[in-house]
């Protein structure tokens, strides 16, 4: 009997002091993230969240939207100043990710739908509103294209959408191990924290190359977007959520997709395997009037920084097409 208690008091001891230990690693990790990558615009605090977006010059306005796992500074690698001398540019951290945080009763209802791209859109819409924008086009990039079509469905003042390889409908499949893993209660206080102590630069690296293949990711990009601040376990934990959750509202959107008549350019490389063309692109511009696909071949995930030129164009059309320029 006393062995066994020894041995349920070590197992405890250890468990107490690995716990402590990853906490601890954690916790450094995270703040060297946040001192390296600070915010670097402005915090609107809203109903029970707050929200991270910066402006760029004069124009027309444009709203830029990232995928998962993403902030800000997937625009500002290079984007934002090829379109800030004629348009005045916002790019915002969705709910959760970079510098926004997580809403909590937001409108009472996040609580329940907290990872809704409808909910999303709502803050990120009464956010910019503040900062002045009327009238936006407003650009999509990957799981930032499913609430770029909630902005829209939900906001008749939107201009028009660039959905740039955009999540506009449901797939079929499992997700990766990793994001089931991660969005259920055991993993995520489990495995978040471990992944988040203990992840190597090696393994960031891999993960990148295969989202930009087959194109190569642009020197300094890694450095620039501030990979710690999405291995934070409050990133990680919201982007996991909305991952895993966003084919259910996908399924009730693309139903109100035909009643949208407001222009869309989509663009959408025949090379991403991440969000395939002919899942989300191609039903998007069948389903839709006003929705335009262009093509880019052997383009894969990332357009925005292996294609830059043509996701430039796509938004001066939409621009044209809406009648600001």
């Amino acid at each position: 009997m006393r062995s066994v208690v020894r041995r349920l008091f070590l197992l405890l001891l250890f468990t107490v002091i690995a716990v402590a230990i990853i906490n601890l690693t954690v916790g450094v990790r995270e703040k060297q993230a946040e001192n390296a990558y600070p915010a670097t615009g402005t915090i609107i605090e809203l109903d029970g969240v707050k929200i991270h977006a910066e402006q760029f010059g004069d124009g027309p306005d444009l709203v830029l939207i990232h995928g998962a796992s993403g902030n800000t500074r997937e625009f500002t690698f290079s984007l934002v100043d090829k379109l800030s001398d004629r348009y005045r540019v916002t790019v915002v951290d969705r709910p959760g990710l970079g510098w926004s945080t997580q809403p909590e009763g937001f409108g009472g209802v996040w609580s329940s739908e907290g990872e809704s791209p409808r909910l999303q859109a709502l803050v990120l819409k009464q956010a910019t509103d503040q900062l002045g924008v009327t009238n936006p086009l407003v650009l999509g990039h990957s799981m930032g294209g499913a609430v770029a079509m909630a902005w829209a469905l939900e906001h008749d003042d939107t201009a028009g959408l660039i959905m740039v390889s955009a999540v506009s409908h449901v797939w079929e499949g499992q997700l990766d191990l990793l994001y089931r893993v991660n969005s259920n209660p055991f993993g995520s206080a489990l495995f978040v924290p471990i992944l988040s102590a203990f992840v190597r630069n090696t393994y960031v690296k891999e993960v990148v190359a295969g989202i930009f293949d087959p194109d190569v990711a642009p020197d300094g990009y890694l450095n620039h977007i501030g990979p710690g601040l999405t291995l934070r376990r409050k990133s990680m934990r919201a982007n996991a959520k909305q991952v895993t959750s966003v084919r259910a509202h996908l399924a009730t959107m693309v139903n109100e997709y035909p009643s949208l008549t407001l222009p869309i350019e989509v663009l959408h490389g025949d090379a991403d395997t991440i969000v395939p063309l002919e899942t989300h692109a191609t039903p998007l511009s069948q389903r839709v009037e006003s929705a335009t696909l262009t093509v880019l071949p052997g383009a894969g995930h990332m357009p925005q920084h292996t294609h830059e030129a043509d996701v430039i164009a796509a938004i001066d059309r939409a621009a044209a097409r809406a009648g600001l320029r």
